[in-house]
């Protein structure tokens, strides 16, 4: 039978700014964009939590659930460095790891108990060594499917360790359990599932072919899960087919005003190093840079340049700008972000619209040595002038980043 533990940190977010924060420890913490603007929740402690704040939630509506709450903006570029360290320990008992996000992942360890002793015993390890390197908690479960290792996780939060060790203790743990915390189960079909009396997992596992009729082909595949019978396999992360970042503005921009139109190009420029950043941290160049805008009236457009290979700041930043600059826009900006595609591990001739002159050759040079300091001390550890600078300015936007 496999062996599989899910890794779950604990309001992961919250809890990077706590640690950095002792004063906050014992508040509710809310981060994600300040109350007062049209931006929404993060993440949450688990104080937090209690008032009934969660993530998606609108930032106005988590104020008044819960108004004594302290709320921080995001640090992506902190979640990121401890979500990194915490991938480093979890690769050094197998290298068959499925992340989902920054603070979740599946680890296939069947062959790994030789070596490191039985599953129950590397999920401690890991856990007990999280806390201790990264001064993090996390909860983790140990199942025979990733479905059960999951379960397992959600168990006993914060700090769990709980194991499911066959299809039959999954069973008889989720039978009296709402149908919808079953995994594959979204709210609309737990709702379709009730309106034909199936409310536990228990009912869905009894239920016939004839009663699940309306739901046709996912009809055994959801009986399955009910009998917590789950044979998908922990499929290794694959190098990523877009790397990029955007940020939402508060306030909407008005390219036509001087001072919001160097707001844009501030923020490009850190969108740029971003981008450039994490380029370099995979050893990935890019063949095409989009650019993305998103309006006052929700609409959105993107438009591309592609060419040679490319990953420094200065040339994204060059492209994102020519193509910001080459655009009529008559609309204020709510959004604005840098994608690139057409990934590559081999450096090529540069973009064709920006020729590579000697002075172009060194500033690439720089930025790769930049790159190179701060992915080995930090991203805080190095700054250029022209970042201190945009930094001074720069604030008050919510980041998102995106990665395929």
């Amino acid at each position: 039978m496999r062996k599989i533990i899910h890794l779950d940190m604990d309001a992961f977010f919250a809890s990077v700014e706590e640690r950095d924060n002792p004063a906050l420890v014992g508040k509710p913490v809310i981060v994600g964009s300040p109350p007062g603007t049209r931006g929404v929740v993060s993440t949450c402690n688990y104080i937090a939590r209690k008032y009934g704040v969660h993530s998606a939630m609108s930032s106005a509506e988590a104020y008044r659930r819960c108004p004594s709450a302290v709320f921080i903006k995001p640090h992506f570029a902190k979640y990121k460095d401890a979500s990194d360290k915490v991938h480093a320990i979890m690769a050094e008992y197998t290298d068959k790891i499925e992340f989902v996000s920054l603070d979740e992942g599946y680890m296939d360890v069947t062959g790994s108990e030789f070596v490191f002793g039985a599953a129950e015993d590397i999920a401690k390890t890991i856990q007990r060594r999280v806390f201790e390197t990264v001064r993090l908690t996390c909860s983790v479960g140990v199942g025979y499917s990733m479905m059960s290792a999951k379960c397992a996780s959600e168990e006993k939060k914060p700090r769990g360790f709980f194991v499911i060790r066959s299809p039959r203790e999954f069973a008889e743990l989720m039978k009296n359990r709402p149908v919808g915390e079953l995994y594959g189960i979204g709210k609309k079909t737990a709702e379709r599932l009730n309106s034909i009396g199936i409310r536990t997992v228990g009912q869905l596992a009894a239920a016939s072919d004839e009663r699940l009729y309306m739901f046709k082909n996912t009809a055994h595949e959801m009986r399955l899960h009910a009998e917590g019978i789950d044979n998908r396999e922990v499929m290794p992360n694959a190098a990523p087919k877009s790397i990029g970042r955007e940020t939402t503005f508060l306030t909407d921009m008005d390219s036509h005003k001087p001072s919001d139109r160097q707001t844009l190009y501030d923020t490009l420029y850190m969108l740029a190093d971003d981008v450039s950043f994490r380029l370099y941290r995979k050893g990935l160049w890019c063949k095409t840079v989009t650019l993305k805008l998103k309006f006052a009236d929700m609409k959105s457009i993107t438009r591309a340049y592609s060419g040679g290979c490319v990953r420094s700041r200065e040339k994204l930043y060059s492209a994102a700008k020519s193509l910001f600059d080459g655009e009529t826009i008559n609309k204020n900006v709510r959004l604005i972000g840098i994608s690139t595609t057409n990934l590559t591990d081999t450096k090529c001739e540069q973009l064709s619209f920006m020729p590579q002159s000697a002075e172009d050759m060194q500033k690439e040079v720089l930025s790769d040595t930049v790159m190179r300091l701060k992915n080995d001390f930090g991203r805080g550890a190095i700054k250029t002038a022209k970042e201190l600078a945009v930094i001074k300015k720069y604030g008050g936007a919510k980041d998102e980043e995106e990665e395929k």
